[in-house]
């Protein structure tokens, strides 16, 4: 059997991105296809002997950095159905925006792994107000109409895409709605993962910080976490770099230390080292939690999103209802981190490791 992985692209590290190094772990003898990658992902590839196949969005000005400017314009759909699967029995793709526009012949089974159907063209208003727009940050106004504008189109084109799909695979509840609403479709879900056997031998030390570990822009709210534990009288460290840094560090205090990017071994240590993890946002799954609970300690999280199907509350951690640091002071306050047991956290993140992940995706896919 033959085997196509296809993903939007490889610019970032994020949870998208390591489902398609799983894949491609799962699948080394499988070419990858993307509109763009940058130089960093394809050494990583190129170490394990992989295959990275671009599009012509590759050669275009700062590909890399302005990728995701193109989308208005069409380029991606263009991209994604400019590749040829005719010799491929299964094209897996993993995709939050165009990896599924691609075009197979009728014998060539097309399983989707869905992060999200693209929140750009039908959640508009909740993503620009979230987007930072980086470089072009600036013309946020103007980019925003602009991009409105072609919406209609994209919403068009995207739900065609949809009906191709053979098959398609939700990474949480959340996306499952939304592929339901969005496209008509059912959907099977298999959660995102980690290597739980990294977090086995990890053993927890009574914490005496809180601790906050994501990419720091603004829809993340980390500005909630600072604020209740100020008050609180709380340390909170924060593990993350990101363009809100510099604004969340205008109204932190000494009881704030922000530790940027961390290695993978420093990041371990502060979480076994920590009281509790702190999530702010809304996620469709989230990594984070999983990993926090692997290393023995508990959640505090917003109870919206990905943490529903991860966190148990009074078990492995607690929920705050509203996205403010009145709502979160209230759970802190009288948060007792005794109160959580380290074999319970560590159960709960063994039942999303890898290796059930690997067995569930073969499985869907019957390899």
């Amino acid at each position: 059997m033959k085997l196509a992985i296809v993903c939007d692209d490889l610019i970032q590290k994020g949870g998208a991105e390591k489902v398609v190094e799983e894949f491609s772990d799962m699948f080394p003898d499988s070419p990858i296809y993307t509109s763009v990658a940058s130089k960093e992902w394809q050494s990583k590839f190129k170490k394990k002997n992989r295959v990275v196949k671009t599009s012509f969005l590759q050669k275009f000005p700062f590909s890399v950095r302005l990728n995701r400017y193109y989308s208005p314009f069409l380029l991606h759909a263009l991209a994604f159905q400019s590749f040829d699967f005719s010799d491929f029995d299964v094209v897996l793709s993993s995709s939050s925006r165009f990896a599924h526009f691609v075009l197979t012949k009728p014998d060539t089974k097309h399983f989707c792994y869905m992060h999200s159907p693209g929140r750009m063209f039908w959640e508009p208003f909740d993503y620009f107000e979230n987007e930072n727009f980086g470089a072009l940050r600036p013309f946020k106004p103007l980019s925003g109409k602009f991009l409105r504008s072609s919406l209609s189109y994209l919403r068009m084109i995207d739900f065609e895409a949809s009906k191709k799909v053979d098959f398609f695979i939700a990474n949480s509840k959340v996306s499952q709605a939304r592929i339901k609403k969005y496209y008509g479709r059912d959907s099977q879900i298999i959660h995102p993962f980690i290597d739980y056997g990294k977090f086995e031998k990890v053993k927890p030390e009574e914490g005496k910080y809180f601790l906050v570990l994501t990419r720091l822009v603004s829809w993340k709210r980390v500005d909630v976490a600072i604020k209740a534990c100020k008050d609180l009288g709380f340390k909170l460290k924060i593990i993350g770099v990101g363009p809100d840094l510099g604004r969340l560090k205008s109204i932190s205090d000494s009881s704030v230390d922000f530790l940027g990017y961390v290695s993978e071994d420093r990041k371990i240590e502060e979480i076994r080292k920590c009281k509790a993890l702190i999530i702010t946002q809304k996620e469709d799954f989230g990594i984070v939690p999983l990993e926090a609970m692997a290393c023995g300690k508990p959640v505090v999280a917003l109870g919206k999103g990905g943490v529903l199907e991860t966190v148990v509350p009074g078990k492995t951690g607690e929920f705050f209802e509203e996205q403010n640091f009145l709502s979160l002071e209230n759970v802190l306050k009288n948060f007792d981190p005794f109160g959580y047991s380290a074999k319970d956290c560590k159960e709960q993140a063994r039942k999303f490791d890898r290796k059930i992940f690997d067995m569930e995706i073969k499985k869907a896919i019957n390899v």
